[in-house]
């Protein structure tokens, strides 16, 4: 048994969750996290994240409102015709037709979402107690004789009467429903109100939690939640959704895992999922975020990279891996000397002790003026300090493009070894038809991903400088360069193939090589 808040016995949060215990997961993501300001899926999208949430084993997916139009109808069948493991549902408002459409995209249950606060009975439906909770007990009958899953919400739950939120609940389950669901609608409640509020729900019969994050408390409701005797949580891929957003599914998924070993998901998934979730919906995903963000297994400072090449585990509560990450080492004005040297010898750069430290005291004045020190700026540095000069393998000498009037084109010039070639491209834009363009002249000489492509404006006006940064990869080796310019296509070139340079040069492919080399992947 593990305490969830501390072992203290006059704490009223204090409670157990047992390893044996089962936690599932209803992931939202289609219907509250679409609901996000700007936020919309197409059909597609939908089917697609559905797709992943099911591999990702989560149990429950609410892929929509019935209620919205035929649009969002012809979706929720598009995600039902998938034949998925997970248990499908729709959202359902507190009357009988929303239950009838829901049935007629074949979902195997839904959620019946009824009024639960004062504010909610009798100023937003102008209705009564009494029939709040007749009306329920009616729907779910209904639901429930038509083969569906129900879980009954009140709506505004946690600024609900606790007293009337039982009756309605106690008579929701008497009439059929699975489950009930404590919903904190506006991100109200503090833990005690959560702790306090599904106590009471739990001892009725198997209870859900949905919560918000605008107090910033979503995380902690959850649990509350659950040491008051919750077994399902509703949340979101990311946390998006209205205003501050759910509480994250990946979060509530790792927690479980790594403090409780609690099983309630495919970890290694995650990641994947985060990504395609933040692609189709438009919500970057910010880099100190938790189990997804970039920054969640990157070190930079010199303590930090040193401890944790000596033992992966120093600065980590669990390996990148586990949730579909990979450790990342980054220089800055942090750096030490053990991660110059790891990073030289992904390069098989070998230096002295002297030379190093000369590295090492250069990528600390680049950090020093805010300057995030990039592959291409570590092997620049360690060249000039070893007095060499670096043979380029790929070179641009001449880049012409035109998006004007018509379809974006551009022509590259390019030497590629000893020889030189020269290709076009058209495009959506002018950067689009100069990377075609050069991926056309490498042909078969480049096996490398483009992984990242990150555009800032460093200077105002019409005149503005931008700097382009990119990251590519070669087999089991990356490489990140950022390059300035006030031209945006030529700095993209620029960026595109120093990095092709430094994945290629030291890996030129010779004329006794057993292939040619491969081409630049479309990423």
């Amino acid at each position: 048994m593990v305490d969830l808040f501390g072992g203290n016995p006059n704490n009223p949060l204090a409670s157990t969750v047992d390893s044996d215990d089962s936690v599932q997961l209803l992931d939202t993501t289609l219907r509250d996290g679409e609901q996000a300001p700007g936020v919309s899926l197409t059909p597609d999208e939908k089917a697609d994240i559905a797709r992943s949430l099911d591999r990702a084993n989560i149990e429950f997916i609410e892929a929509g409102s019935a209620c919205t139009g035929e649009g969002e109808r012809a979706t929720i069948r598009q995600v039902t015709a998938l034949d998925l493991d997970a248990t499908v549902t729709s959202f359902a408002r507190g009357v009988q037709n929303d239950i009838d459409l829901a049935l007629d995209c074949d979902v195997d249950g839904v959620t019946i979402v009824v009024p639960a606060s004062d504010k909610h009975i009798e100023r937003k439906v102008g209705t009564t107690h009494d029939e709040v909770v007749e009306n329920t007990a009616d729907l779910v009958a209904y639901a429930k004789d038509h083969g569906l899953w129900v879980e009954v919400i009140g709506e505004d739950g946690s600024r609900a009467d606790l007293d009337f939120l039982e009756r309605l609940m106690r008579e929701a389950l008497d009439a059929g429903a699975d489950r009930s669901c404590f919903a904190d609608t506006v991100g109200h409640a503090t833990p005690e109100t959560a702790y306090e509020y599904v106590s009471r729900l739990a001892e009725l019969g198997p209870v859900s939690t949905h919560t918000h994050d605008d107090l910033g408390l979503g995380m902690t409701n959850v649990w509350a939640s659950l040491a008051a005797g919750a077994d399902l949580v509703h949340g979101t891929i990311n946390g998006i959704g209205e205003r501050a957003g759910n509480v994250a599914l990946e979060e509530v998924a790792i927690a479980l895992a790594h403090g409780y070993d609690v099983e309630t998901a495919k970890l290694e998934d995650l990641y994947d999922l985060a990504q395609q979730v933040s692609h189709a919906t438009g919500v970057p995903l910010p880099p100190n975020k938790a189990v997804v963000g970039e920054n969640a297994f990157t070190h930079e400072s010199g303590i930090h990279t040193d401890g944790t090449l000596k033992d992966d585990t120093m600065y980590e509560p669990y390996p990148p891996e586990l949730v579909g990450r990979e450790r990342r080492l980054v220089l800055g004005k942090h750096a030490g000397r053990a991660g110059v040297r790891a990073a030289l010898e992904e390069h098989d750069v070998d230096v002295s002790e002297e030379e190093l430290a000369a590295i090492v005291e250069r990528v600390k004045r680049l950090g020093d003026r805010d300057k995030r020190v990039t592959d291409a700026d570590l092997l620049a540095i360690a060249e000039d300090v070893q007095g060499r000069e670096r043979e380029r393998y790929v070179e641009l000498l001449d880049l012409t493009a035109a998006s004007g009037g018509g379809t974006p084109t551009a022509s590259v010039r390019l030497r590629v070894g000893e020889q030189e070639r020269v290709a076009s491209g058209t495009g959506s834009g002018p950067v689009d038809a100069a990377v075609k363009a050069v991926r056309a002249a490498l042909g078969s000489e480049a096996d490398a991903t483009l992984e990242s492509y990150h555009v800032d404006a460093i200077t105002g006006g019409t005149d503005a400088v931008v700097t382009v940064e990119v990251e590519m990869s070669k087999g089991d080796r990356t490489v990140t360069v950022a390059t300035s310019d006030s031209d945006i296509t030529r700095c993209s070139v620029d960026a595109m193939v120093e990095a092709l340079d430094r994945l290629l040069g030291s890996a030129a492919v010779g004329p006794d090589s057993e292939s040619e080399g491969a081409t630049l992947a479309d990423d």
